[in-house]
């Protein structure tokens, strides 16, 4: 039977719609399409202000040497040795500066040998605080008994060869594993819950006007850090497989809410994860890191740690503290613990956290580096924001 005219041309239109349709949808982009978000921006040179919620402003409550005062239970933290007094001194000098002579936070200094009286006289002076200083027990700071000397030796000329920085220092190696996994068991840290730590020759550019401990507590926040960056591949090839490794035997301290998408991305740099074995390589720079203590001493930390002390990652490669403190953090918190202090002001050679804001001076807002232009690849923010946020 013949097919009424209309009804065939009703059809052609209605097929012809149809490709169009389907051309619409699968057709190239052009440059008229919605731009994709540039996660490389840097926030920081949007204008910066301080955290939300409640904040603790400086008031007689903070003054030195009181009882009852509103400081919680927490330390200013620097691993530092004699002949670095000069470095250290300007390092408080700028914390002080910008924070600390506001709250008046004690500091506690370690050293592997007893300090000098130099040392004690000058840094004292730099503070209202109370400064302590302390001697970290030899079974703390020696090489373990179950690290063979005879692989060290070959593994440094293995490291050497791959151009890894400090790699034949095994003082080096000693300060990687105590501020891994032993820095929070000393008595001098048993009552003590917050730390900042500070490291010598660092900057602080931005006033800070609130009590940045209180702000973690209030908050439930587990660590605060500024920088973001790789890791050398060739530092900690078998670091991830050895995490692989635990968290076969231990998958029930893996955190729903974690970071993992940040600590195996492969997008950004495959090569890095490509030769660290499915390790991102970020991490947070430790030589800035704001922490409760609670987490490193938690069983889920201390078992993670033990297993990487055994295999014997710190000193035949050159596992950080600051991967090895990523790794557990995006495993085993809850990633919106973690809390990126923008409005902190911050320079640890050759890196910057310059925020916009008129609280800070002396630091070029946004500048990430002042050294070489490849050294901007280094940046792994950019991947925290695209997994995480900027909470």
């Amino acid at each position: 039977m013949a097919i009424a005219r209309p009804v065939r041309a009703l059809g052609v239109a209605a097929i012809l719609m149809w490709c169009f349709f389907l051309y619409q949808i699968f057709k190239p982009s052009t440059s008229l399409s919605q731009p994709e978000i540039n996660t490389d921006s840097d926030p920081n040179l949007d204008p910066t202000g301080e955290p939300e919620g409640l904040l603790h402003r400086a008031s007689e409550l903070y003054a030195p040497g009181i009882s009852n005062s509103a400081r919680i239970n927490a330390t200013l933290l620097a691993l530092v040795r004699n002949e670095e007094i000069d470095g250290m001194l300007q390092a408080m000098h700028d914390l002080e500066r910008t924070w600390n002579h506001k709250f008046n936070y004690p500091w506690t200094f370690f050293n592997d040998v007893p300090f000098s009286e130099e040392f004690k006289r000058k840094t004292s002076a730099a503070t209202k605080a109370q400064c302590n200083y302390e001697i970290i027990p030899k079974e703390h700071w020696e090489t373990p008994s179950w690290i063979n000397n005879d692989i060290y030796e070959e593994s440094v000329k293995i490291l050497q060869e791959n151009e890894i920085q400090y790699a034949d220092k095994i003082s080096y190696h000693k300060m990687c594993r105590w501020n891994s996994g032993m820095f929070y068991k000393h008595p001098a840290l048993a009552h003590t819950q917050y730390y900042w730590r500070v490291e010598p020759k660092v900057h602080f550019f931005c006033d800070v006007d609130y009590d940045v401990f209180r702000f973690m507590q209030d908050n439930n926040k587990t660590y605060g850090f500024t920088i973001n960056l790789y890791d050398a591949p060739a530092s900690i090839p078998t670091l991830w497989p050895e995490t692989l490794k635990f968290m076969a035997d231990h998958p029930e301290y893996l955190h729903e809410n974690g970071a993992m998408a940040w600590l195996t991305d492969g997008i950004r740099r495959p090569e890095h994860n490509r030769k660290a074995n499915g390790y991102s390589t970020c991490h947070f720079w430790s030589n800035f890191e704001i922490a409760d203590m609670s987490f490193w001493r938690s069983k889920a930390y201390e078992d993670y740690f033990n297993h990487l002390d055994r295999a014997g990652g710190f000193y035949y490669e050159r596992w950080g503290d600051a991967p090895v403190h990523s790794i557990a953090l995006g495993l085993f918190e809850d990633k919106h613990r973690i809390h990126w202090f923008r409005d902190i002001g911050y320079q640890h050679i050759p890196y910057f956290n310059c925020p916009n804001s008129p609280k800070c001076k002396g630091c070029v807002t946004g500048r990430f580096t002042d050294g070489e232009s490849w050294l901007n690849k280094e940046d792994c923010r950019p991947n925290w924001f695209k997994y995480v946020g900027m909470g």
